[in-house]
C-alpha cells in the first residue's frame, strides 16, 4: 500500500463563490469557499485544492483573496490552479500563501512552463492537473497525439474541460512527470460530480505509468469510493461532493480507511 496517504478537499471556485458541477458542466453554488475550507481544516484534512474554474477563459488567477483570507487560519498544505501560464503568474499565488500550484491548459500549450515551473520552485510544488474523458466506440475523436499503439482511451481536455487536445491521458502524464512535475492530478470528467466512484482502470493505468504521486479526482460518493481509489494505486483521494453535502465527513472517512489498513494521519 503507498505511504503517506492523504485526503484531499477539493474546492471548486468561480468568482467569490464556491460551485460544484457534474461532468465538469452545470455549475451551482454551494457557498462560502473560505466557510467550507476552515471546516475541512478542522475536520483534519490533509490538503486543500483551489481551482478557478473560469481562469483559463479569462487569461488569469482570481483566488488570491481568497487563498490569502484562507492562509490566515488555515496550516495544512494548499494547492491552487486556475489561469497559471508563466513563473510570474505562480510566484503571485504562491505570494499569497499557497504551497503548490496546478497547471493544465497552460501546461498542453506550452509544456515547457513545467520545467520552468520546476526550477524555479522545485517539483514539489508544482502539481499537473490533467482532465480526462473517456473516448466511447464510435464517438468521433480528434487527431491524436501519440506516435504508435491502439486509438486512445482517455482524451486530455483543457479550459476547464471545453476543449479537446488529442492527447492520450497516459502519454501526457509520462510527459509531465519528464518534465518535472511532483504530482499528477488526475480528474476523470465522466466520474465527476457523479458519485458512482472513481475510475478505477484510468487509475491504475496512470499510477502504473508513472513515479509520481498520483491523486484520485472524479467520482467519490461514499467511502468504499476512497478506498477503491487506493487500492487502484493513487497517492492521495480527492473528493467534493460527499464533503460538501456531508455524505460523510473527513473524520469518518479517515477511520473508516485506517481501519481498512491504509496508513492515513491520526
Amino acid at each position: 500500500m503507498n505511504k503517506n496517504t492523504r485526503l484531499i478537499a477539493r474546492l471548486d471556485i468561480k468568482g467569490p463563490n464556491l460551485i460544484k458541477g457534474v461532468h465538469l458542466e452545470g455549475l451551482r453554488v454551494i457557498g462560502s469557499p473560505n466557510e467550507h475550507a476552515i471546516r475541512y481544516y478542522l475536520q483534519g484534512a490533509d490538503e486543500l485544492i483551489y481551482m478557478d474554474c473560469v481562469a483559463s477563459l479569462y487569461g488569469r488567477n482570481h483566488l488570491g483573496d481568497i487563498v490569502r483570507a484562507a492562509a490566515r487560519d488555515i496550516f495544512v498544505p494548499m494547492t491552487v490552479g486556475g489561469g497559471i501560464r508563466s513563473v510570474d503568474d505562480a510566484t503571485q499565488v504562491l505570494r499569497t500563501g499557497a504551497d503548490k500550484v496546478a497547471v493544465n491548459t497552460a501546461a498542453v500549450r506550452d509544456p515547457d512552463l513545467v520545467r520552468r515551473l520546476a526550477d524555479n520552485f522545485g517539483s514539489q510544488c508544482v502539481v499537473a492537473a490533467v482532465d480526462v474523458r473517456r473516448q466511447g466506440e464510435g464517438e468521433p475523436r480528434p487527431p491524436v497525439r501519440r506516435s504508435a499503439g491502439p486509438p486512445l482511451d482517455w482524451n486530455v481536455y483543457i479550459t476547464g474541460g471545453r476543449e479537446p487536445t488529442g492527447l492520450d491521458a497516459i502519454e501526457w502524464i509520462a510527459r509531465l512527470e519528464a518534465l518535472g512535475a511532483g504530482e499528477i492530478l488526475l480528474t476523470s470528467m465522466d466520474r465527476d460530480g457523479t458519485q458512482q466512484g472513481y475510475d478505477l482502470v484510468l487509475l491504475r493505468a496512470a499510477s502504473g505509468r508513472v513515479g509520481i504521486p498520483v491523486i484520485a479526482s472524479g467520482g467519490a460518493g461514499n467511502l468504499e469510493h476512497l478506498a477503491q481509489g487506493l487500492e487502484a494505486g493513487a497517492h492521495g483521494v480527492l473528493a467534493a461532493s460527499i464533503f460538501h453535502f456531508q455524505g460523510c465527513s473527513l473524520p469518518e472517512a479517515r477511520a473508516f480507511l485506517r481501519a481498512r489498513g491504509f496508513p492515513v494521519r491520526p
